[in-house]
Protein backbone atom coordinates (compact mmCIF):
# COMPACT_ATOMS: atom_id res chain seq x y z
CA UNK A 1 0.00 0.00 0.00
CA UNK A 2 2.95 2.64 0.77
CA UNK A 3 4.37 1.85 -2.96
CA UNK A 4 1.24 2.44 -4.33
CA UNK A 5 0.74 5.74 -2.53
CA UNK A 6 4.13 6.84 -3.17
CA UNK A 7 3.52 5.72 -7.01
CA UNK A 8 0.07 7.91 -6.66
CA UNK A 9 1.88 10.97 -5.06
CA UNK A 10 4.49 10.61 -7.72
CA UNK A 11 2.20 10.92 -10.70
CA UNK A 12 -0.19 12.79 -9.34
CA UNK A 13 2.64 15.91 -8.24
CA UNK A 14 0.41 19.32 -9.17
CA UNK A 15 -1.39 21.03 -5.96
CA UNK A 16 0.67 19.10 -3.39
CA UNK A 17 -0.56 15.89 -5.28
CA UNK A 18 -4.15 17.03 -3.92
CA UNK A 19 -7.55 17.86 -5.48
CA UNK A 20 -7.39 21.90 -5.18
CA UNK A 21 -11.05 22.13 -6.16
CA UNK A 22 -14.70 22.29 -4.63
CA UNK A 23 -16.02 22.15 -7.96
CA UNK A 24 -17.46 18.53 -8.22
CA UNK A 25 -16.46 18.43 -12.10
CA UNK A 26 -12.78 19.18 -11.47
CA UNK A 27 -12.62 16.72 -8.97
CA UNK A 28 -14.04 14.09 -10.73
CA UNK A 29 -11.95 15.23 -13.76
CA UNK A 30 -8.77 15.13 -11.64
CA UNK A 31 -9.63 11.08 -9.91
CA UNK A 32 -10.08 10.01 -14.00
CA UNK A 33 -6.71 11.43 -14.95
CA UNK A 34 -5.15 9.83 -11.84
CA UNK A 35 -6.56 6.72 -12.83
CA UNK A 36 -5.51 6.85 -16.60
CA UNK A 37 -1.90 7.16 -15.29
CA UNK A 38 -2.46 4.29 -13.04
CA UNK A 39 -3.15 2.09 -15.40
CA UNK A 40 -0.92 3.30 -17.84
CA UNK A 41 1.80 3.33 -15.66
CA UNK A 42 1.18 -0.07 -14.18
CA UNK A 43 0.09 -2.09 -18.29
CA UNK A 44 3.91 0.32 -19.56
CA UNK A 45 5.71 -1.24 -16.65
CA UNK A 46 4.26 -5.07 -16.71
CA UNK A 47 4.94 -5.00 -20.77
CA UNK A 48 8.68 -3.89 -19.55
CA UNK A 49 9.01 -6.76 -16.82
CA UNK A 50 7.26 -9.43 -19.03
CA UNK A 51 10.07 -8.87 -21.70
CA UNK A 52 12.96 -8.59 -19.31
CA UNK A 53 11.87 -12.22 -18.28
CA UNK A 54 11.19 -13.26 -21.21
CA UNK A 55 14.97 -13.06 -21.61
CA UNK A 56 16.44 -16.70 -20.29
CA UNK A 57 19.66 -14.86 -18.97
CA UNK A 58 17.54 -12.88 -16.78
CA UNK A 59 14.78 -15.37 -15.51
CA UNK A 60 17.49 -17.82 -14.28
CA UNK A 61 18.95 -14.78 -12.51
CA UNK A 62 15.25 -14.68 -10.36
CA UNK A 63 14.84 -16.33 -7.05
CA UNK A 64 11.73 -16.74 -5.55
CA UNK A 65 11.72 -13.97 -3.39
CA UNK A 66 12.64 -11.97 -6.18
CA UNK A 67 9.48 -13.02 -7.77
CA UNK A 68 7.48 -11.97 -4.97
CA UNK A 69 9.23 -8.56 -5.08
CA UNK A 70 8.56 -8.34 -8.47
CA UNK A 71 5.61 -4.79 -8.87
CA UNK A 72 4.35 -2.81 -11.81
CA UNK A 73 4.38 0.34 -9.16
CA UNK A 74 7.96 1.32 -10.35
CA UNK A 75 8.84 4.76 -11.33
CA UNK A 76 11.96 5.39 -11.25
CA UNK A 77 12.11 5.68 -14.98
CA UNK A 78 9.33 8.18 -15.67
CA UNK A 79 10.27 11.47 -15.85
CA UNK A 80 6.60 13.75 -14.54
CA UNK A 81 8.33 17.14 -15.89
CA UNK A 82 9.51 18.47 -19.10
CA UNK A 83 8.63 18.12 -23.03
CA UNK A 84 7.17 14.93 -24.25
CA UNK A 85 7.58 14.35 -27.82
CA UNK A 86 4.79 11.76 -29.37
CA UNK A 87 5.21 10.10 -32.50
CA UNK A 88 1.91 8.39 -33.29
CA UNK A 89 3.95 6.60 -36.42
CA UNK A 90 6.78 4.87 -34.23
CA UNK A 91 5.82 2.09 -31.87
CA UNK A 92 7.19 1.84 -28.11
CA UNK A 93 10.14 -1.05 -28.22
CA UNK A 94 8.13 -2.82 -25.66
CA UNK A 95 7.71 -5.83 -27.33
CA UNK A 96 7.86 -7.07 -30.49
CA UNK A 97 5.50 -7.30 -33.48
CA UNK A 98 3.89 -10.34 -34.05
Amino acid sequence: MENWNSANSFIFYGKGGEVATNRLEDQELSVLALHLLQISLVYVNTLMIQQVLNEPNWLSRMSMEDFRALTPLIYAHINPYGIFELDMDTRLPIEVAA
